[in-house]
């Protein structure tokens, strides 16, 4: 069985995190810089929230807010959506998507083990089922 624990190890474990007191400019320019969608708001060593590109322009960008006044705590996902690594693919795909969100973090007993995103575990599934499907055609070929 594929999880998320063993997709991380595959595409890496990079966490990048900002302050809630951070401001939301500042936030972007790091996502900017490391291009990447979201950001994991942490608290120390807490994960509090997530802030995501989609959060500010929904939050700062239609409302006429201007991101170097607010700080990221006041447009940030919260609670943080997290999945355990030992979760499967399909239920970290199934969380996403029930939840509306592209940006999951992996965590369990207090710690991060990295982020995975929509594109990162759309990729996975698929690859795993090209993988089925040869698997299927060279067992056929063989007979």
């Amino acid at each position: 069985m594929h999880t998320v624990k063993t997709l991380l190890e595959k595409k890496g474990n990079a966490v990048w995190s900002i302050a809630p007191g951070a401001k939301v400019y500042d936030a972007l320019e790091l996502m900017a810089e490391k291009n990447i969608g979201a950001l994991l708001v942490m608290d120390g060593e807490k994960l509090i929230g997530v802030v995501s590109e989609r959060d500010y322009a929904r939050k700062i960008i239609l409302r006429g807010k201007a991101s170097k006044d607010v700080p990221v705590s006041e447009i940030m996902s919260s609670p943080a959506i997290t999945v355990a690594p030992s979760a499967s693919l399909e239920d970290a795909l199934a969380v996403m998507s029930a939840n509306h969100i592209r940006h999951l973090p992996v965590a369990a007993e207090g710690l991060i083990y990295g982020v995975l995103s929509m594109r990162d575990v759309m990729t996975a599934i698929i690859e795993k089922q090209d993988d089925t499907i040869r698997f299927f055609k060279d067992l056929a070929t063989d007979i």
